[in-house]
Order: C-alpha cells, then sequence, then structure tokens
C-alpha cells in the first residue's frame, strides 16, 4: 500500500494579498520531519521521500502527496466546510423570527426593532469567477472568524472578516515535467461547501531534489458597487527530495535486517523475520 504524505499549505491570506505575494506569508509542513524534512514551518519546505524498491532493484511502492491549504487567522479547519452557510442561513432565520415578533409592537419600538434586524442580518457580497467576465454568483454574508456575521456597509474601510480557505488550482514544474509527480485533481470546486483536493503519486526509483508550483487561489473583498470576492490568483515554489536512504522501522529503531517478533506462548525462543523490502 502506497505512504500516503500530506503537506499543509497555511497561507496568511491577509497579508498576502496586500503585499501582492505568497513570499513570506506562506507557511509549509509535512509529516515527513522525522526522515529528513527541512524547512518545516518555512516557504522553503523540501519535503523527504524515502523510496523503498525490491531486492533486484524495481521499484516496490509510489509515495502519495496530498497538498492540504489552509488560511491563517481565519475560521478553524476543524469546523465543517459549510459553516459560513450555516451561520449565513441562522441569522436570516433568526431575523424572520424577530420580524414577525415586530408585528404586534408599539410604533415607538417598531424603528429600533427593524434597526436591530438589520445589524443582526450582516454584510452580503457576492463572489466574482474569473472564468466568465462579470459573472456573480449567489449573494453571500461576511462573517468574522468567531462565526459571527459582520455589518458593515461604507466602502471606505473593509469590514474585519475571516478569509475564505485558499484553493489550490494547479501544481505544475519541474516536477511535473519530469515526471516524477503525478498531481489530480479531487473534490468540488462550489466555494462554500468544498475546495479542490490535490493529490500526485511519486515515483520514488529516480533520486534527486525537484522543484514544483502551486498556482493558489485566493480571494478579495472589494467594494464594486457594494462588497464582492474576488478571485487573487499568486504562485509559490517548493521542492521534494527523493532519496535512496533506507527508512527505519518503528519497533526496534534498526534498518533493512531482522525485526524481533512477539515470543510465542510456550516457547523460550524469540522469533524473528526478515524483511524481503530494501529500502532507497
Amino acid at each position: 500500500m502506497s505512504q500516503q504524505l500530506a503537506i499543509i499549505v497555511l497561507v496568511d491570506v491577509a497579508a498576502a494579498l496586500r503585499a501582492g505575494s505568497l513570499q513570506d506569508h506562506t507557511y509549509l509542513f509535512d509529516n515527513m520531519k522525522r526522515q529528513g524534512s527541512e524547512g518545516e514551518g518555512t516557504g522553503n519546505l523540501v519535503t523527504a521521500i524515502n523510496g523503498s524498491c525490491w531486492y533486484d532493484g524495481s521499484q516496490a511502492e509510489e509515495m502519495v502527496l496530498n497538498w492540504l491549504p489552509y488560511s491563517l487567522g481565519s475560521i478553524p479547519p476543524t469546523v465543517p466546510r459549510n459553516f459560513a452557510v450555516n451561520r449565513s442561513r441562522a441569522t436570516d432565520r433568526d431575523a424572520l423570527e424577530a420580524l414577525a415578533q415586530l408585528a404586534n409592537a408599539p410604533d415607538a419600538d417598531l424603528a429600533e426593532g427593524l434597526a436591530s434586524i438589520r445589524r443582526s442580518l450582516g454584510t452580503k457580497t457576492r463572489v466574482r469567477t474569473r472564468q466568465r467576465a462579470g459573472h456573480v454568483e449567489t449573494p453571500h454574508k461576511v462573517i468574522d472568524v468567531t462565526g459571527e456575521v459582520v455589518v458593515h456597509e461604507s466602502k471606505d474601510a473593509v469590514p474585519a472578516h475571516a478569509n475564505p480557505t485558499p484553493v489550490i488550482t494547479d501544481i505544475t514544474g519541474e516536477a511535473v515535467d519530469q515526471k516524477i509527480i503525478f498531481p489530480a485533481q479531487y473534490g468540488s470546486p462550489d466555494f462554500v461547501t468544498d475546495g479542490w483536493y490535490w493529490s500526485a503519486t511519486v515515483d520514488t526509483s529516480r533520486p534527486g531534489t525537484y522543484a514544483y508550483t502551486m498556482e493558489i487561489h485566493l480571494r478579495e473583498l472589494v467594494w464594486r458597487d457594494g462588497w464582492i470576492w474576488e478571485p487573487v490568483c499568486m504562485s509559490i515554489d517548493s521542492r521534494i527530495r527523493v532519496t535512496s536512504r533506507p527508512k527505519r522501522n518503528g519497533f526496534s529503531r534498526a534498518g533493512v535486517g531482522m525485526i524481533p517478533m512477539a515470543e510465542e506462548p510456550g516457547h523460550g525462543v524469540q522469533q524473528t523475520a526478515n524483511l524481503d523490502l530494501r529500502s532507497r
């Protein structure tokens, strides 16, 4: 079975949009630190990939890379991807209930009640796509990092808000051109319920360091006769290092060789097993 390797792509979206670049505002992590990865928590991650082969030198298994993008300073990734949509619908239901209660309210309380309902509805935005010029999707509400809706109707200042999760739209570069990695795109492009999911198998039979480029799609909240999320596309480079260094097993901390097995009941001799796999 192929080994699954995860690469976390953590983007400070607000800082990246201000600077117009992902450089110095992207932090990469993987789960191969103890296997030789370098640059953890920086934009210069080199992911270690320890290949494996059979005795005759043929490739034993591929590795699988999974890229997981997240936004720094936004709603935690542990909540469901449709959290913002659910919160938006909940405020609509609350506003309808409050409006029904105002039906029998005195005139003196009517204006204040309507103002309160208006504040609870928050600020609506539109989502513009790049595929079709001028195409605008269904309105959404602006929420902050606590999940509360944001109220701001002025175009003079951008309201404090949670940035949408970055979306990886393509993976290119040397590693792809030389057929070291074979990326594929999964999931759904729906902006509010899911995101693009990128995965790639790795040819572990060719040691070396290879660069690849991630194209990342951010959203910026701007005023265009109303608040609108506009797409901003940026890119950042990263690297993988395929080595022939043997893996270390987690039982004896040894490399290739004999792995001690549990002692069988009634026998005083400890069993051992010889590995058929050699690691590269």
